[in-house]
């Protein structure tokens, strides 16, 4: 069975940005995620209103919100699955703050609350479950993002059964070779950087609507387990009528169970 994965930050609806701000974009960025077809998209960034308008753009998706009571303020890493493609197995959102449990708090001198979405899935016509992670650290402070991800992993273990496929995804705010993505290795050694097995040369995926940024990296990651074959992963750069739909270029991954 083949499943295609995409995680994009779809920047938050901030008017500043003008003619890239998100009534001006939502069509081209629900266009530009549909054409791969995925079976989950990953975002970050959204908050309440934006990510329902994005639900009823993307007719053939369900975003998996049912655990959550929104804070319509705070910006939510969410997943979309394409209908009747999975059983829900369990959703929820946990803090990256020293109280994980608790909705809305941070710690680690972060500039705001952030998160990670967990959902626990079964494709139909298939015995293997997944457990996909999605997330967004800081973008201030290396030793926050560092804290955070502690938090994370931390979290990840006590819910993830060795026995399912584990996939992490998201805005890192920062790069491969960082203290975050050795946190990651040393806790989860099965996972592999999809981008990494089909691109020699590092590229940035956050760019602010200019196609490119000097000085920067790719900090939108999918990590795999081991476990399962990785097909495939790009980094869609494509524009419409010389816009961008975000301020990241999406990465998609195809996967064979």
């Amino acid at each position: 069975m083949k499943l295609c994965l995409t995680t994009c930050n779809i920047r938050f609806n901030n008017p500043a940005d003008g003619a890239n701000s998100w009534p001006h974009r939502r069509l081209h960025l629900t266009q530009n995620l549909q054409s791969h077809s995925p079976d989950i998209i990953a975002t970050q960034e959204g908050r309440f209103e934006q990510l329902k308008d994005l639900e009823d753009l993307l007719e053939d998706y369900d975003i998996i919100d049912q655990h959550r009571s929104w804070i319509k303020e705070r910006m939510y890493p969410s997943f979309f699955l394409k209908k009747d493609r999975f059983e829900v197995i369990k959703s929820e959102d946990l803090w990256l703050s020293e109280t994980p449990q608790v909705a809305g708090s941070k710690s680690f001198e972060s500039a705001f609350p952030r998160l990670m979405t967990w959902i626990k899935i079964q494709p139909k016509n298939s015995e293997t479950n997944l457990l996909l992670v999605n997330t967004h650290l800081d973008h201030i402070k290396r030793e926050t993002r560092a804290d955070q991800t502690k938090v994370l992993a931390q979290e990840i273990k006590k819910i993830w059964d060795p026995g399912s496929v584990l996939v992490i995804m998201g805005d890192f705010n920062d790069s491969p070779d960082s203290q975050v993505r050795e946190i990651l290795n040393e806790s989860f050694p099965i996972l592999v950087d999809a981008w990494k097995l089909f691109n020699e040369q590092e590229e940035t995926s956050h760019h602010a609507f200019n196609g490119e940024c000097q000085n920067g990296s790719r900090i939108d990651w999918i990590l795999v387990d081991q476990k399962v074959r990785i097909e495939n992963c790009i980094m869609d750069k494509r524009t419409s009528e010389g816009r961008y739909p975000s301020d990241h270029f999406p990465i998609v991954c195809q996967i064979s169970l």
